[in-house]
């Protein structure tokens, strides 16, 4: 099939008019990969506008998410549910197309991209879901899971960090339907990147183990369509084309140019743009004779009937409602009974524990019910306990496997995740140390904003991890996390607490969680079973004074024991007193009022102990108690030291209170 050479000047006029008319945008990268989108488009992806949601799709990530005019152009021409009135409305309040793509998959968009990079890794864990799927459902040749993962991208993703731990892993994996299409143009903001970036692209991936395409002219339509096939036919490796591109393509005077970027061409521009063809100037149009070309509505839905007629051949009924259990991420029918039996059985325990291991023993309950649990840890697996019997490992030759050892790649790691979490059929967890949370730290944002479920284990919590000092020791992370809208912190005080929070972060749907873990042993709590059944509500009343209590202690984690001692020593001294455990603050206020009231009253004086920053509890303090947390480094030094050193003891607590409201 010969592609029509004015349809690439479709998506430059459709986004030289949108940033135009927006007065804000970036029209460089969609009209200098017009011609790369439309081949690919047209000529190799697989999908369906009019069922987005088709699970044997193509994948195409638009990681150069600041060239978004180039995917709602596209998914506007093609048919989906985009209309020109949304590209009319390009970056106004309240349309769909945002600056920068947001996730909605009814509009074609497979993840939220802008910071650079992280599409990459998105792919990446996308790529890893075809892979195992297609091996877990293939029967005669055939697998209802068989499509290809495309990434756009260009220099700034190349330069960001998270490209190189997401790429690395993917040629380790050979993630061989994984291609990406590199937009080399050699411009970026500050102008000719020559000045910063100089690698040896093409060399870089090879010593990835991946395919590489390189110097191919990205604007001539033949030479991309062989290349994309090239890169298709070879399913051993990951694939990446290096295209040259000139930026801005079509436009007369600020084609090649920093000044095509990120700004409007303007209206003169604009005209000589289109005097390329005898279309009207008129802005937004698009002559019919172009749109009927670029629509994929018919075949697409042709090609959903045909793959649905092949699965119903090749598989048997069972197999095919396992299939869409399975990519609904779906749970058991009696979950509610499993989640019971769970919590019984871990509260019939009394031990003391780490809270990793407690973690750790929860999966080993979890695992067997919910296959599409996948794991993984940044290099620190005996640390976080993320591993259980139940686990193998995802590799090159295991494409079954539910455990991925990723290396130290936090950041990488945390992007895949998001790929996977978006694929729609895994729910993957991951674990490092809370203190590296940061390298960790956009990819999590990016997951909130998207309200996707992952789950992120982030063990040594506190300076009980001890001598290996400030610079594991996390203080502001705790606070860091609370602050992401969309993302539940948990910081369990025991085994029961810790399966709660396990079990709560499962059934968040829309959003990631975070459990927040101890290295040292810590006490195991004795609850009655309406406390047990409060955990859930991220805080409620440990002990309760039989008198009308002057103080209540609040906890988390590891504290937690520490405030349940002090308030029997205070009650001593005098002074009644309350313990909340409060394990998840996000899920707390998310209660009713009148719950919130009953736990912490307003008139009590309030005093909260947490082995981190303060910042966060001062919601709950107001201007009626005191904080005893660390807001400053910690130091090297055995975690019983460092306790008595920042005054989180028993005897602190107690010696606070006494000083702040008398006997």
């Amino acid at each position: 099939m010969k592609i029509q050479k004015d349809l690439p000047h479709a998506i430059r006029v459709l986004t030289a008019d949108a940033v135009e008319a927006a007065q804000s945008g970036h029209p460089g990268m969609p009209m200098g990969m017009a011609e790369i989108a439309t081949v690919l488009w047209k000529k190799h992806l697989s999908y369906n506008p009019k069922n987005p949601k088709w699970a044997n799709r193509d994948r195409v990530i638009v990681s150069n998410g600041h060239g978004s005019m180039l995917l709602y152009s596209v998914n506007y021409l093609t048919g989906y549910k985009i209309s020109l009135e949304d590209i009319k409305a390009f970056r106004q309040l309240g349309s769909v197309t945002a600056g920068h793509p947001e996730y909605e998959i009814d509009f074609g968009i497979e993840t939220t991209t802008g910071p650079l990079g992280q599409g990459v890794s998105n792919a990446v864990g996308m790529a890893i879901a075809e892979k195992q799927l297609n091996k877990k459902y293939k029967f005669n040749d055939f697998s209802p899971i068989d499509h290809f993962t495309f990434v756009l991208l260009g220099d700034g993703c190349l330069m960001e960090g998270i490209s190189h731990e997401a790429c690395s892993l993917a040629g380790t994996l050979g993630l061989g339907k994984l291609i990406m299409l590199y937009d080399d143009n050699s411009i970026s903001i500050d102008g000719e990147t020559k000045g910063w970036f100089s690698d040896n692209t093409p060399e870089r991936f090879k010593s990835y183990g991946w395919q590489v395409l390189e110097d191919i002219d990205g604007h001539n339509m033949e030479a991309i369509d062989e290349a994309i096939q090239c890169a298709k036919s070879n399913q051993g490796q990951p694939s990446i084309i290096c295209f040259k591109t000139i930026i801005g393509k079509g436009s007369p005077n600020k084609a090649g140019k920093a000044s095509s970027h990120g700004a409007p061409l303007g209206k003169e521009e604009i005209d000589h743009l289109k005097l390329e063809t005898d279309w009207d100037k008129d802005p937004f149009h698009i002559p019919q004779n172009i749109l009927d070309q670029w629509s994929h509505q018919d075949q697409g839905m042709k090609s959903e009937s045909e793959w649905s007629e092949k699965f119903k051949q090749n598989s048997s009924e069972i197999v095919i409602e396992d299939f869409i259990d399975l990519i609904s991420t779906k749970f058991p029918h009696n979950w509610d009974d499993l989640k019971r039996d769970m919590i019984a059985s871990t509260a019939s325990k009394e031990e003391s524990k780490a809270t990793r291991q407690c973690s750790q023993d929860a999966l080993e309950k979890i695992y067997p019910h919910l296959p599409m649990l996948f794991g993984g840890s940044a290099d620190l697996t005996g640390s976080n306990n993320t591993k259980v019997n139940a686990s193998t490992v995802f590799s090159k030759d295991n494409e079954l496997g539910n455990y991925m050892h990723y290396g130290v790649r936090e950041f990488g790691m945390a992007g895949i995740m998001n790929g996977l979490s978006l694929y729609g059929s895994h729910i993957p967890y991951s674990g490092t140390f809370l203190v590296f949370s940061d390298y960790s730290k956009n990819a999590i944002r990016m997951s909130a904003l998207m309200k996707i479920r992952t789950i992120h284990v982030l063990t040594h919590d506190s300076i009980g991890l001890g001598e290996d000092g400030p610079t594991h020791q996390p203080i502001e992370h705790l606070t860091s996390l609370r602050s992401i809208p969309n993302v539940h912190v948990w910081r369990p005080c025991d085994s029961v607490e810790t399966v709660v929070a396990w079990l709560c972060s499962l059934d968040k749907c829309h959003g990631p969680s975070a459990l927040a873990l101890t290295r040292q042993k810590i006490p195991f709590m004795s609850r009655t079973q309406e406390q047990i059944e409060h955990i859930s509500k991220g805080g409620y009343i440990l002990y309760n004074s039989p008198n009308n209590a002057r103080v209540v202690l609040v906890a988390s984690g590891s504290e937690v024991h520490i405030g349940y001692e002090a308030a029997l020593k205070l009650e001593e001294n005098g002074i009644p007193c309350r313990v909340v455990s409060m394990p998840c603050m996000e899920t707390f206020f998310e209660q009713e009022q009148t719950y919130r009231d009953h736990v912490l009253p307003d008139h009590t004086y309030k005093v909260t102990i947490e082995a981190a920053h303060s910042m966060p509890w001062w919601k709950i303090i107001g201007n009626h108690g005191h904080a005893i947390s660390i807001d400053e480094f910690g130091v090297s030094a055995p975690a019983s030291d460092l306790f008595k050193k920042y005054n989180i003891t028993t005897d602190e607590v107690v010696n606070s209170v006494l000083a702040n409201i008398g006997d």
